[in-house]
């Protein structure tokens, strides 16, 4: 039942109707019983500023920020936290008495299914396959685990060259490594952690993987493989990372579900029961 008396969340984007973060979100809202809402909101570029003030005048408690605002909304937020500088986005945002303040939940969303194994991050050196803004993310959440070197994986030079500079001075304390595509080959085979952070092999283009069959038998056994898509289920990465090295695989669902129990979180200032976020998500 919504009143005037219900509290506003929600994620902006352009586009968002896609965005399953209302269904997560609600349903946990509801299991707790608490009067919220989580809405979709639409907000165009270059509207950030006049529907930053809108919410302002409307009370909205907080919101998520996805594609194409992650970036832009930094000007316009009164704090950022370490982790949001590092990855040089925002995806969380909220309310206070000097204004609004942002995080990158991403962060934590990625790892907290990786902090679940018992590993020595110290020893083990992943591989990032891309070099946008998802890859950054993954970055700051491999060297909060521990890893004291990263490898990322790109196809032009140039843009590998800018993105390894960009991490100067950002006190990220992992060594960043950046090689082009056709050095995979010899990277798999010594890498324990696979990531993807590529749109490759994301529906309708569901049989296309990143890295080809034979370069993932290279895979040591056991290794991690984790693909931040999460349509399909599994993508064709993973089912071949399963296949031809028994990989442990992870996919973007549970980092999005993670990521949105640690937005929830800063909100509502009180623990989130993640399985009814995965249950909506599943269903």
């Amino acid at each position: 039942m919504i009143t005037g008396k219900t509290k506003l969340l929600g994620v902006i984007g352009d586009p968002v109707e896609h965005s399953l973060s209302p269904v997560m979100h609600n349903a946990v809202l509801n299991h707790l019983g608490l009067d919220y809402v989580y809405l979709p909101l639409p907000v165009k570029k270059g509207d950030l500023e006049r529907a930053l003030a809108g919410f302002t005048a409307i009370d909205l408690v907080g919101f998520n920020a996805t594609i194409p605002h992650k970036q832009a909304i930094i000007p316009y937020l009164n704090r950022i936290t370490p982790e949001a500088q590092q990855v040089g986005a925002v995806n969380t945002v909220w309310r206070t008495e000097a204004g609004w303040e942002g995080t990158n939940t991403d962060v934590d969303g990625f790892i907290a299914p990786l902090k679940s194994l018992d590993q020595d991050w110290s020893n083990i050196t992943p591989v990032i396959l891309g070099n946008g803004g998802a890859a950054r993310a993954v970055i700051v959440g491999c060297a909060k685990l521990g890893c004291s070197e990263i490898a990322v994986v790109g196809r032009n030079q140039e843009k590998l060259e800018q993105f390894k500079s960009s991490w100067a001075n950002t006190g990220v304390s992992a060594a960043i490594k950046t090689y082009l595509w056709e050095e995979l080959p010899h990277l798999v085979s010594q890498t324990q952690l696979l990531v993807n952070t590529t749109p490759i092999g994301m529906s309708p283009d569901a049989d296309a993987s990143p890295v080809e069959r034979e370069i993932l038998k290279e895979l040591p056994n056991c290794a991690i493989a984790y693909d931040l898509i999460y349509t399909p289920r599994p993508t064709r990465l993973l089912q071949l990372a399963q296949d031809n090295a028994n990989a442990v695989t992870f996919d973007g669902l549970e980092m999005l579900i993670q990521q949105g129990a640690a937005a929830l979180e800063i909100w509502l200032q009180q623990p989130i029961p993640v399985e009814i976020m995965r249950s909506a998500l599943n269903k």
